[in-house]
């Protein structure tokens, strides 16, 4: 399959010039080919204080009301000048109306809602509550490091910010697999789906041991998936340097085999991301590196043993806080042009670099690559076989008017804004730019609650009965963010910023009873522009 799709990719992209990928849909019952025209040369035009476009912080996180004004205006260049764009959404200065039937397009990022019992009884029993512990230690640890200093701070932002978002999704997701009622409904669901499939010769012939052999690899995934974790999603390495160590290390080898056989993301079709990533001028500080790094040699010990051959060899006798410091300050990877020499330089000179961080990623290499090997052999391949069965007998009982979980592509939904009912309150389908006011007043304006001084400054220039945040029914997810709103007339109404509390469950099943995507209101945004930030020229050219 692997070598199917790297092929398929590479001979699309050498054909089209496009960026291509081949996507799986159904969990392995559909695979689609999708391309992308790529633009490399994105600029900022404007972007608000955070203090306003994360009003409420952590807190208010999915939550409402909501009164945030979380937007970004970019512009993309093609050859030094602005990209000429034929096709584009034209900008309604109304926005949307309660009731208003409106359009999401965008690319959100995984759900799980064609799992098997089975395999939600996994997620809530192992990987989420893992992946919890992990979130909230990494919550602890970046937290306390901001709070040393405005710098540190600044610097840990975006990863403290991704790591609350993820905690409180996890804790969201935890709760709908232990919702009783949730789960009954699958466990109703996949009955009467097994009892049709055992109903059909055929089908039972063909689809019937499909459940049998997604709950045999998930009895394999839960022998291998600390290893799997801790090594080759690298939880236990947390550094940017490392990163581009096994990837350094790893390029040239699978750079050697033919295209079909390498690992996914040493594809041809994937090369320009790939570099991209591992030439980035950003900066990469030695502190931070050093407290990611040494707080993941931690868990490496506490998870796999100190007396666990690799940790032997990883530690090689000193402590985690010693280690990771010392690999830290003697790499020279920090040097994007040294990476550079050792890319072009390829295994010949790799082989002959005593950098720290490459001989850590040597010594890591074969292990994880091992257990990647079982992973995608015992544990990817026989669950997406099962799957793909899973997927036939559900086309041939009910069809494909189920639509497929969501995989990080593009996904057009449709809902209506509308307001909803939560503990016994009726939530409007809206809030105000008057009810940001009222909601720091409450607080005292105290972070994350405070209001940036030009909103304070310019309360009485604004329309205060404008919209800021609404409420739809639009099936998102995590990946939604970003996203446009669009009415019947293909205007964009809002932006997607975030979802509900009720809308977490929708991990797993969607009801519009409670759950809400939520976005900005075009009309805020137009409001905001012209009046508080004095960009006329800019809500005037979204306007044409």
């Amino acid at each position: 399959r692997r070598a199917v799709m790297n092929t398929l990719e590479q001979e699309s992209t050498e054909k089209t010039g496009f960026r291509s990928d081949v996507i799986t849909l159904y969990n392995g019952g559909q695979y689609h080919l999708y391309r992308y025209k790529k633009y490399t040369d994105v600029r900022l035009v404007f972007a608000p204080e955070q203090d306003i476009a994360f009003f409420g912080g952590d807190p208010d996180n999915f939550e409402y009301p909501r009164y945030d004004l979380d937007i970004c205006f970019f512009r993309v260049y093609e050859a030094g000048k602005p990209a000429k764009i034929e096709h584009f959404l034209k900008w309604s200065a109304a926005g949307a109306a309660d009731g208003e039937l409106v359009f999401v397009s965008g690319h959100p990022g995984k759900t799980d809602r064609m799992d098997t019992v089975a395999h939600l009884d996994y997620l809530r029993d192992l990987a989420i509550p893992s992946a919890l512990s992990w979130l909230m230690r990494s919550e602890v640890l970046l937290r306390t490091y901001s709070e040393r200093s405005g710098e540190n701070g600044r610097r840990a932002q975006e990863e403290l910010f991704t790591i609350q978002n993820s905690r409180k999704a996890q804790v969201g997701r935890l709760a709908g697999l232990q919702d009783p009622a949730v789960m009954e409904a699958k466990t109703t669901a996949e009955k009467a789906l097994r009892e049709a499939v055992y109903a059909d010769a055929k089908l039972k012939q063909s689809c019937g041991t499909a459940w049998d052999e997604v709950a045999a690899a998930l009895k394999t995934l839960r022998t291998i998936r600390k290893r799997f974790v801790l090594l080759e999603e690298g939880r236990a390495f947390r550094s940017h340097t490392f990163q581009i160590a096994r990837t350094l290390l790893r390029m040239p080898v699978e750079d050697a085999k033919p295209n079909a056989e390498r690992l996914r993301e040493y594809r041809k079709s994937n090369r320009e991301s790939l570099e991209q990533m591992l030439f980035t001028e950003a900066p990469i500080y030695n502190d931070f590196e050093t407290l990611k790094l040494a707080d993941g040699l931690s868990m490496l010990i506490t998870d796999l043993g100190a007396d666990d051959e690799l940790v032997g060899k990883v530690l090689d006798g000193k402590s985690p806080q010693d280690r990771a410091a010392e690999l830290v300050q003697g790499t020279r990877l920090k040097d994007v042009a040294f990476r550079r020499k050792l890319a072009e330089g390829g295994q010949s000179v790799l082989a002959t670099c005593h950098d720290p961080m490459i001989e850590l990623a040597r010594i890591v290499d074969e292990p994880a690559r091992k257990v990647r090997r079982t992973q995608e052999q015992q544990v990817d391949e026989p669950m997406r076989q099962g799957y793909a069965k899973i997927a036939k007998a559900r086309f041939a009982v009910s069809g494909t008017d189920v639509y497929p979980d969501a995989t990080f592509t593009l996904r057009l939904a449709y809902g209506v804004v509308q307001g909803y009912r939560s503990l016994g309150q009726k939530m409007p389908p809206w809030t105000t730019l008057e009810g940001a006011y009222q909601h720091s007043f409450e607080h005292q304006n105290r972070e994350p609650f405070n209001l940036p001084k030009r909103w304070l400054e310019g309360k009485g220039k604004l329309k205060l009965g404008t919209p800021l945040n609404f409420v739809s029914t639009n099936d998102i997810i995590g990946g939604n963010s970003g996203s446009p709103v669009v009415n019947r007339n293909g205007e964009f109404v809002g932006i997607i910023f975030d979802g509900n509390i009720e809308s977490l469950v929708w991990d797993f099943v969607f009801t519009d009873k409670q759950g809400r995507a939520l976005s900005v209101h075009s009309a805020a945004i137009g409001e905001t522009l012209r009046t508080l930030y004095d960009a006329g020229p800019l809500a005037d050219e979204l306007g044409k």
